[in-house]
């Protein structure tokens, strides 16, 4: 029986469409099927940073395998700003560091404000930085460190099995600088920060004041790229190369990653910061 081209292009798209279900974005996605995702649990946050104004936080937290709620076993746990982008990076990310033996078993903690537009909420320009005069909306690493000292780290805590003395914060950018914020100024009980690229650029001379004094100041695990936008890198580089000759009663290790970006150096950063910070404590 003689059958047309068209017939046949027809028939097969009938018999595809048969063999696919399409999830649309009214559907549940399954988030299931995706491996480097799994054991995955929500929570969601919300602060007056300003006494008016809500702020919300959405957090995403991937439990280990070996996961069990008990205070017999507790976990380190490494926080995430920016964790609409670096959860689902770093998640999966997770699992290939775990089967190389680079890191035990940890949870991982995303810190999201559910969007990228300051429009629709999200603060990490205020939130993460310390004051500037070029910048008027800079200025809440204060309130934010507060947020998470307080509110965030001991409600995590209460939910899950956590080893409060290896609490982990991962910032890139001005995440990178609210990390150098918090252990050089701020008061959440961190064991270690790990910053990567610290956007500086627009408040350098702040990050030259002295340290608050802190009996137990997080450990400070810097990353500076190669390839670092210059309007980055230089301020670092000057922050850096101005501690350097300065007496003091703290310290910072600092790794150059050869042939990264300001971005790229997220998954290294957070590898190299892990396992160095991680085996100091074996």
């Amino acid at each position: 029986m003689f059958v047309s081209a068209r017939a046949t292009v027809i028939a097969l798209i009938a018999y595809l469409l048969g063999c696919f279900q399409f999830v649309t974005a009214q559907d549940q996605i399954p988030i299931s099927k995706l491996q480097g995702l799994d054991n995955t649990e929500y929570l969601k946050f919300q602060s007056k940073p300003n006494n008016k104004d809500v702020q919300h936080y959405h957090v995403f937290i991937k439990l280990p395998v070996e996961y069990t709620n008990t205070e017999a076993t507790q976990y380190p746990i490494l926080y995430l700003l920016d964790g609409g982008t670096n959860f689902p990076l770093i998640a999966g990310y997770y699992d290939y560091l775990r089967w190389m033996g680079d890191i035990p078993p940890m949870i991982i903690a995303g810190l999201s404000y559910g969007t990228h537009d300051w429009k629709e909420g999200n603060n990490r320009s205020h939130d993460f930085t310390a004051k500037s005069k070029e910048k008027e909306h800079y200025g809440g690493a204060e309130k934010f460190d507060e947020f998470l000292a307080k509110t965030l780290l001991p409600e995590i805590a209460k939910h899950y099995s956590i080893d409060t003395n290896k609490q982990i914060l991962f910032g890139q950018s001005l995440g990178g600088q609210f990390a150098l914020y918090t252990a050089m100024y701020g008061t959440a009980p961190f064991f270690a920060v790990i910053a990567s690229n610290p956007a500086i650029h627009r408040n350098t001379d702040y990050y030259k004041q002295s340290p608050i004094p802190r009996k137990n100041r997080p450990k400070i695990f810097i990353t500076s790229a190669e390839f670092d936008n210059p309007r980055f890198k230089n301020p670092f580089t000057e922050w850096h190369e101005y501690w350097q000759k300065q007496e003091k009663d703290w310290h910072y290790e600092l790794k150059a990653l050869p042939n990264h970006n300001h971005l790229s150096a997220t998954p290294e950063s957070i590898r190299q910061g892990l396992k160095s910070l991680l085996s100091e404590q074996e």
